[in-house]
């Protein structure tokens, strides 16, 4: 991302409250659910809240699991195993892995649920908070694991803001709070990614620079599905074009985004390249993995 849009205020006054509401209400759960972006399992990844809720049982949950590369996601899973940390791979929208992700709160829980029938109180539920950076699919889960529309959801990030509770049909009680970013989104690779996936708004960015940035790590990921999606010769082959930007403007041109006199629609052809890698017409893309390259 380009010095101009490193100066973004990219963590408003709604988004420290939000850090101190998670502070506040965890001593009303017991047990924490991390969304994260399976695509982006570092960078939508808040690390504020790790020393937040170390003291709570936690799941990090890969959401939006559907769009990711199965392979690398499978890869995820391994390490969080290996790191201790529990995990599961989910897909929220169309209610893949709920019932999974219920028993695994609930046995995690077992201590606190043992205690509270000891008390006399038969049949409490787990209460866990659902915690994550804004577009990671917080509210879907929520909405899913109570199979009716309880948060609210959107394609913006930032939709939801205040923390709200809603019982589920099963043992569970959730609470939902805002999404958090942090005060330095780290490296420009984490802004972009985070900018493709959405958790940051296209209209604070460049989009023409972000979709260009976006196009060299895809290509550099997927060669062969970008090469098929925009119709261009591969690497190594004698038709590639060795220009970055000549390349992006091929693509441009072979997906029809032209002005008047042959001039490249380049803005038309960003917003199309990013709708294409959410909109999963590109494969299902991974942007990070656990032995992350720089």
């Amino acid at each position: 991302m380009s010095e101009k849009n490193s100066n973004i205020n990219w963590f408003p006054g709604h988004m420290r409250k939000a850090l101190n509401e998670v502070s506040e209400k965890l001593k009303y759960v017991d047990i924490v659910f991390e969304t994260v972006d399976a695509r982006i399992p570092i960078s939508s990844r808040n690390p504020e809240l790790d020393s937040l809720v170390s003291k709570k049982p936690r799941i990090v949950v890969l959401n939006k699991a559907d769009l990711a590369d199965e392979k690398v996601t499978s890869d995820w899973l391994s390490y969080y195993k290996e790191q201790g940390i529990k995990a599961i791979a989910i897909d929220a929208s169309h209610k893949k892995g709920l019932d999974k992700l219920r028993s695994m709160a609930v046995d995690a829980c077992s201590d606190v649920l043992a205690k509270s029938e000891a008390k006399g109180r038969i049949g409490r539920p787990v209460r866990a908070m659902v915690v994550g950076v804004p577009n990671s699919g917080k509210s879907t889960l929520i909405n899913g694991l109570c199979n009716r529309k309880i948060a609210v959801t959107g394609d913006m990030p930032g939709v939801t803001r205040d923390f709200k509770w809603a019982r589920t049909d099963g043992q569970l009680e959730l609470m939902d709070m805002p999404g958090v970013l942090w005060p330095r989104l780290g490296t420009p690779r984490n802004q972009l990614v985070l900018t493709l996936t959405g958790a940051v708004k296209v209209e604070v960015v460049d989009v023409v620079e972000v979709a260009f940035a976006g196009m060299k790590l895809i290509e550099k990921l997927y060669p062969d599905d970008f090469y098929a999606r925009y119709k261009l010769a591969p690497y190594g082959s004698d038709e590639y074009i060795e220009d970055d930007y000549e390349r992006f403007e091929e693509a441009a041109r072979k997906m029809g985004c032209i002005l008047s006199g042959g001039r490249i629609n380049d803005e038309r052809f960003a917003k199309l390249l990013i709708d294409d890698f959410r909109s999963i017409r590109i494969a299902r893309i991974s942007l990070e993995t656990p032995n992350q390259p720089e």
